[in-house]
């Protein structure tokens, strides 16, 4: 019994640990760098979206890019 309760704090322990890191690491990546969003509607046709309302793309919105004012003619951009 003694063995199963150290396991299981071990366990929790490490889960916490790896929590309290993996979080703010993964917030700061999708403020700072790069994120995921979906393109949904007719807005964007036909070069995102091209089979209508009834499909929606998956697009990676870079961060990066417009922090260094590397946006250029011909470029997507997104205000979130």
């Amino acid at each position: 019994m003694a063995q199963s309760q150290g396991w299981v704090k071990r366990y929790i322990k490490a889960f916490c640990k790896g929590f309290f890191v993996a979080v703010p690491v993964a917030v700061t990546f999708l403020d700072r760098v790069a994120c995921v969003a979906r393109v949904e509607g007719a807005s964007m046709q036909p070069s995102l979206n091209p089979g209508g309302s009834q499909s929606s793309d998956v697009v990676l919105l870079n961060h990066w890019k417009v922090r260094n004012f590397e946006v250029h003619r011909g470029d997507i951009v997104s205000l979130v």
